[in-house]
């Protein structure tokens, strides 16, 4: 446990390291983004829509005196030819990827597919970002054997994975909008964010050069909430309240997944999932430690992204 985790002292220094944050336009991705440009890596590409919003995550970061090049990459979620061309970009521009940041995410948004033909949040939360990256797992190797360096994947989840259906991912549905006679959008999300934390656990295991773990940033006072049906909003809120005292500011929001990202590798450990601040969950069901389903996952993963690799 890491109790009052400050990121300006509890991170080292960067120095050299290039960053990709996804969703860094707003809430705890803009947070991260600012905060780790001020410890001095070389490169942040941080992924959104909303260029207008890209430009006062910049300012702000200058604002703060980082030299830090902070580039916005355009890239739509919701469309996987769109991914491909920002992890292009990326393999294009840079000869290392030391963190990648998968924490951009949607939350009980009305049935809909994504431009590929995914449920909404399965595609957003999930899919996206298993091919950025499967893309990007060539950089992020080469950076893993060099023995200085430190890659790291962390992957933004919840314990909102307790809502997932009955077999934890249902592999003949993400292809529907998944009707369900209530709460369909929390259990649509939970599904998403169980395939987020079993990616975070298969790839672990498939890549143990790279430290990749999965982390919850706790209920935060975000867009994500706020946009919430009113029944969900409120029932946020009264969790919030009692787990955590209330809903958390966006910057220390993303204080658990920077300690993620910055404490000592020994710290942590790989494959697993946290919780604010540095705390190994306890939090758990039968389906987000089956590695059998993690491995069934990346399999099917393997055969959707084919023609995208």
């Amino acid at each position: 446990m890491s109790p009052g985790f400050d990121p300006k002292n509890d991170i080292p220094n960067l120095e050299g390291k290039v960053i990709l944050v996804t969703g860094g336009t707003a809430g705890v991705g803009a947070r991260s983004v600012v905060q780790l440009a001020q410890r001095n890596p070389a490169h942040i590409y941080f992924t959104g829509r909303n260029a207008k919003s890209a430009d006062a995550v910049i300012k702000e970061a200058a604002a703060t005196g980082s030299k830090t090049n902070v580039q916005f990459l355009p890239c739509d979620l919701a469309s996987l030819a769109s991914v491909k061309s920002a992890a292009e970009r990326v393999l294009a521009e840079q000869s290392r990827l030391d963190v990648l940041l998968a924490n951009a995410g949607i939350m009980d948004v009305p049935e809909s597919l994504t431009e590929d033909g995914y449920e909404m949040h399965f595609g957003v939360n999930y899919l996206s970002h298993a091919l950025l990256i499967r893309r990007l797992l060539p950089l992020l190797e080469r950076t893993a054997a060099d023995p200085q360096a430190d890659a790291r994947v962390v992957v933004l989840t919840s314990t909102g994975f307790l809502a997932a259906p009955g077999g934890g991912i249902q592999f003949d549905r993400v292809k529907t909008v998944q009707k369900f006679h209530l709460l369909g959008g929390l259990i649509r999300y939970g599904q998403s964010k169980l395939a987020d934390l079993l990616l975070a656990r298969e790839l672990a295991r498939r890549y143990p050069a790279i430290l990749s773990v999965s982390v919850t940033p706790g209920i935060v006072n975000t867009d994500l909430v706020s946009n919430l049906s009113t029944f969900l909003r409120v029932t946020s809120k009264v969790s919030a309240y009692l787990i955590q005292g209330g809903l958390i500011k966006p910057e220390d929001g993303a204080k658990s997944q920077l300690w993620c990202v910055g404490a000592p590798k020994c710290e942590v450990k790989a494959g697993e999932f946290y919780e604010p601040v540095g705390v190994h969950s306890k939090v758990s069901n039968k389906y987000s430690t089956d590695m059998d389903l993690a491995k069934r996952l990346w399999e099917w993963t393997d055969a959707e992204l084919e023609k995208w690799m």
